[in-house]
């Protein structure tokens, strides 16, 4: 399994109220802010080896500072498919502590079936602190948007008529559409080889730790990671690292378009308490 799910929950649960960071978080105003990005790492300083990875940054449709990662990073019944408005779940970058919580989680969907690939709305919602400043510029990857298909498959999780950003990448044998993967192997590519209901397979692999990181989609013509370019790939947002599973290959991912499809969703339910509702990555740099 990725991520280490039990270990970093407990973690979170059992130190909500420890007030860990709020002696940092009033000093801020005087710091220069804290720039946030895809592939960045977040943990608990209870536990810094449960950890998960921020997969795109940006802003919801109510002006507020959004992060995406996996559901299955979090858990408990308290908590599952509900919005938390309370800040009982706070969200370190694993590499500095120090600054305190750099956001709260709001929101996350992870039921049976979440780590096989069968769960199409494993997904979490971050609201990052205002403190900080979002980039669109990660480690290997820059997120120039979001992958829009005009005319493709349509994601299970999609309201009627749907976007074109909650359309489906084509895989298979008569398509060549690839992700480009940043996490802790560095960077990576690979066609995508399966899609089922929106969970793309992979050649890209990733390993523990890399549940919510970045996939981007290779724009045809653009230029490859390569030793020459530093690894440096560019492209839209399509999706997030999920898990491994008994196939060939076996890394999955959860499709943007299924993540931005239940967002529209619920939003349309509940427009006045649904964090992430109508979300698109930044365009700092």
């Amino acid at each position: 399994m990725l991520g280490r799910l039990c270990t970093f929950v407990a973690a979170l649960v059992d130190t909500a109220t420890m007030g860990v960071g709020t002696a940092q978080a009033q000093d801020r105003a005087d710091e220069p802010t804290k720039r946030v990005y895809n592939s960045m790492q977040f943990a608990h300083p209870s536990s810094p080896d449960a950890f998960c990875t921020i997969g795109a940054v940006g802003t919801d449709d109510y002006g507020r500072k959004i992060a995406v990662s996996a559901g299955h990073c979090a858990g408990g019944a308290d908590y599952v498919d509900r919005e938390i408005h309370e800040n009982t779940l706070p969200v370190y970058d694993r590499q500095d502590f120090a600054f305190g919580p750099i956001g709260y989680m709001r929101y996350f969907k992870s039921a049976e079936g979440s780590m096989t690939g069968h769960e199409t709305k494993d997904y979490m919602i971050i609201e990052l602190v205002p403190e900080v400043t979002l980039s669109s510029q990660g480690p290997y990857l820059k997120q120039n948007g979001m992958v829009k298909v005009p005319g493709g498959t349509v994601s299970p999780n999609a309201p009627k008529p749907a976007l074109d950003n909650e359309r489906l990448l084509g895989a298979g044998l008569f398509n060549n559409n690839e992700l480009v993967v940043s996490g802790q192997l560095g960077v990576w590519y690979g066609r995508i080889t399966n899609n089922s209901r929106g969970v793309y397979q992979s050649h890209a692999p990733h390993k523990a730790g890399d549940s919510g990181g970045p996939a981007i989609w290779h724009v045809p013509g653009s230029e490859y990671p390569s030793e020459a370019n530093g690894g440096q790939a560019e492209g839209p947002w399509a999706g997030i690292t999920k898990a491994r599973i008994l196939g060939v290959p076996p890394y999955v991912y959860t499709s943007s378009a299924n993540i931005l499809a239940d967002l529209r969703a619920r939003d349309a339910a509940d427009s006045a308490n649904i964090y992430g509702g109508g979300f698109e990555v930044t365009t700092n740099p």
